[in-house]
């Protein structure tokens, strides 16, 4: 894998703007979002983002995490392996720890400048800007302790001028003294002091930045470089969009399970209602319809047939849809016994006189348009198949495990990949 360098400011410059953090933000209370401790540089948002700032003997460090929004490594196709050829030094078990569950965005380290591996052109982030932002450069940090006043401290006058220079005096001071490893209580009081709605503790912003290092005999922890990279790691074989597909091709070649009672067993009255109501809805007026749906535990879809379902004066679309949605998962709940479990597809055709109905249980019908993108989703068929005895279980179900992703599909399945 390729290694690129990347352009961002040293970790003592990163580390001194989140003691600043870390330590404004325990004055008033908040010592779980920036913080520093044994570990390391700790930022958490409490909604799934995170990241960590670890400094290692002999001048190096490395900046790790995660934003399940922005980043993108995680579910590109096909998979990046952001540790691929990174240095033994780095503090491996706290990535793969990450990693392992998907949930490792980013990972740079520093040894004289920043590296990481290189991404796709077509990759767009990787979490690292929304998850250190704080710290990224002064001009955001300063931005960050003026927030921590105004909005995390609930401070009044926002709109006077005089009161936010003020306040950016005093967060510039607070940084500065961040940077020269002397924050004590005054330059945080100067800072959040004037907050009345919560009570400073500037004793506790003044541990805080003990903790890494930033008041006078105070020192930052430092890891050991180590050699601790892993014999053997485990890496993600498929993406997510990888794995679908795989599974959805498989269901395209799969052949039903004999189910010889299946097209015998007399019409339910929920099939009924759907057949009466498919030839009200016949395009031609000739009871002539089409009703063609996918169903799964939490949504389904919805295809046109020969003679869709006619939309009435005066209602939208979604009218007939909902209707013609109802009726089919009233039919697909009915018709489930006896641990087979329920179809996945279904296609209803009328005449006046007659109708033929067409459910597939374990196969993607060729009737069903496969557009690549939309289909059952893994955790719809996983909670389906769960729902069945093992017995009615097509083969291509071992696809729907988790570590598929991981470690690839069975051999006589890995065919499907080309």
């Amino acid at each position: 894998m390729e290694i690129t360098t990347v352009d961002l400011d040293a970790p003592p410059q990163l580390w001194a703007r989140w003691v600043a953090q870390a330590a404004a933000l325990a004055t008033i209370g908040y010592r779980d979002v920036y913080w520093i401790d044994a570990a390391g540089a700790h930022h958490d948002d409490h909604g799934g983002n995170w990241s960590r700032l670890v400094l290692i003997d002999g001048d190096r460090a490395v900046l790790f995490g995660y934003d399940h929004e922005y980043s993108r490594t995680v579910d590109h196709s096909p998979p990046i392996d952001v540790l691929a050829d990174a240095p033994e030094w780095l503090p491996w078990p706290d990535l793969t720890t990450a990693a392992n569950v998907n949930q490792l965005g980013y990972a740079y380290w520093y040894d004289k400048a920043w590296h990481r591996v290189a991404y796709p052109h077509d990759l767009g982030d990787d979490g690292l800007l929304a998850t250190v932002r704080e710290v990224i450069d002064d001009e955001q940090a300063l931005l960050a302790l003026r927030e921590i006043v105004f909005e995390w401290g609930r401070h009044g006058p926002a709109d006077s001028a005089r009161e936010r220079a003020s306040v950016d005096a005093a967060a510039d001071r607070l940084l500065a003294a961040a940077y020269a490893r002397t924050v004590d209580e005054t330059v945080l009081w100067n800072l959040l002091g004037r907050i009345s709605a919560v009570r400073p503790d500037p004793r506790a912003g003044v541990a805080a930045a003990a903790r890494g290092g930033g008041v006078p005999g105070s020192t930052a922890p430092f890891a050991p470089a180590v050699a601790a990279r892993p014999v053997r790691r485990r890496v993600r074989a498929l993406s997510d969009e990888q794995h679908q597909q795989l599974v959805w091709t498989a269901m395209r070649q799969a052949q039903e399970l004999d189910r010889p009672d299946e097209t015998t067993y007399p019409a339910p009255p929920e099939l009924t209602a759907l057949v009466t109501w498919a030839r009200d809805r016949a395009p031609r007026g000739d009871g002539r319809c089409s009703v063609l749906f996918q169903l799964e535990i939490d949504g389904s879809s919805e295809q046109p047939g020969e003679f869709p379902p006619a939309t009435r004066e005066g209602e939208n679309s979604w009218t007939a849809y909902r209707e013609a949605n109802d009726l089919a998962r009233a039919l697909w709940t009915a018709e489930d016994s006896g641990g087979r479990g329920r179809w996945l597809f279904v296609r209803v055709e009328t005449s006046a006189t007659e109708f033929r109905v067409e459910r597939r249980w374990d196969s993607w019908p060729e009737w069903w348009e496969y557009d690549g993108i939309t289909g059952p989703w893994l955790d719809q068929l996983n909670a389906e198949m769960t729902h069945r005895s093992p017995h009615w279980r097509p083969d291509w179900a071992v696809l729907l495990d988790t570590e598929v992703a991981w470690s690839g599909p069975p051999d006589r399945y890995a065919h499907l990949l080309n």
